[in-house]
């Protein structure tokens, strides 16, 4: 079975690390040329962009693009992972919080804000992962970032009580820029709303162009690998539904091809362009931020 260059869109399942995902569909897809544009916690589904084989390439130009989520966040707890995997670590009285309270708590966490990610994150403090060296016992101050929340909608709420304690529990559905944490807006709302706050489900819903629509579930690839028709999205569409488009002629494709430069159609702007040729296929990927356009990546023929 050979796997054609593409995408893969999977539905995470919870208690899934990205990395099992991947192990999975390596043996599904029968390649080891597969990685993913972004992980997911354990603790949350949904869509995972893999790229089989020459489509790894992308992957590094999908990881900026804004995303989805529906969560779950409650508050008047926090835990010492700002989500539901982590041990509780502070529990407060909710009796005084009010709907207007919490809509005016989740508008000032709208926009563009700065954000202090979760100290059990993925990113590396002096090439350590973040969340190894809280497990090891080390205490952990990353520092803010710029992050962009354009949507954060409260779509339910609701009282109830949890082990003897009252909490207020809220289903929201946020769009986000690159590198913002769902767990950190919990954890922040709860803070300003002063009386903690974390996750207890997440779901991304999607990736830049790619919806949960789009989706599969690892048992629907387990069958699909057994018939041989893995349901990858080709090269080509990944990259025109991704990305803005040029149309090389047959010489320009060429020397792309060769890693020579081009010029530009889109100077000034910085603009990431899907260089194809005339026959359609992916040729590259150019930033056309200067009067030449030059290769970020070129994409050799299959089996070349």
């Amino acid at each position: 079975m050979t796997t054609p260059d593409g995408l893969l869109i999977v539905d995470k399942p919870a208690g899934w690390t990205s990395h099992d995902v991947v192990a999975r569909a390596r043996r599904l897809c029968g390649t080891r040329k597969v990685g993913h544009a972004g992980t997911l916690d354990p603790m949350a589904t949904g869509v995972l962009v893999l790229g089989v084989n020459r489509a790894t390439k992308l992957l590094t130009f999908l990881v900026g693009c804004d995303k989805t989520y529906a969560a779950t966040i409650r508050l008047g707890q926090s835990t010492i992972t700002d989500d539901g995997d982590g041990e509780i670590a502070t529990s407060h009285d909710v009796a005084g919080l009010t709907a207007e309270s919490v809509a005016r708590g989740v508008a000032a966490l709208t926009g563009e804000i700065a954000q202090v990610p979760s100290a059990v994150s993925a990113i590396k403090v002096d090439g350590r992962r973040s969340y190894a060296r809280v497990r090891a016992g080390q205490e952990v101050v990353l520092p803010a970032r710029a992050v962009t929340v354009s949507r954060f909608d409260i779509l339910d709420q609701r009282t109830r009580t949890v082990h003897g304690h009252g909490v207020w529990d809220l289903d929201v559905i946020v769009d986000v820029s690159s590198g913002t944490y769902i767990r950190a807006l919990a954890r922040d709302l709860g803070t300003a709303l002063g009386v903690g706050g974390h996750l207890t489900a997440l779901r991304r819903t999607r990736v830049g162009r790619f919806g949960i629509d789009a989706a599969h579930s690892l048992t629907e690839l387990e069958i699909a690998s057994e018939a041989d028709d893995i349901p990858v999205i080709s090269l080509a569409d990944a990259a025109r539904a991704s990305f803005a488009v040029r149309e090389l002629t047959t010489s320009e494709a060429t020397a792309v091809g060769y890693g020579q430069r081009i010029a530009s159609q889109a100077r000034g702007r910085g603009q990431l362009v899907a260089a194809f040729s005339p026959e359609g296929n992916l040729v590259a990927m150019l930033d056309e931020s200067g009067s030449l356009a030059k290769a970020h990546v070129v994409f050799t023929p299959s089996g070349s």
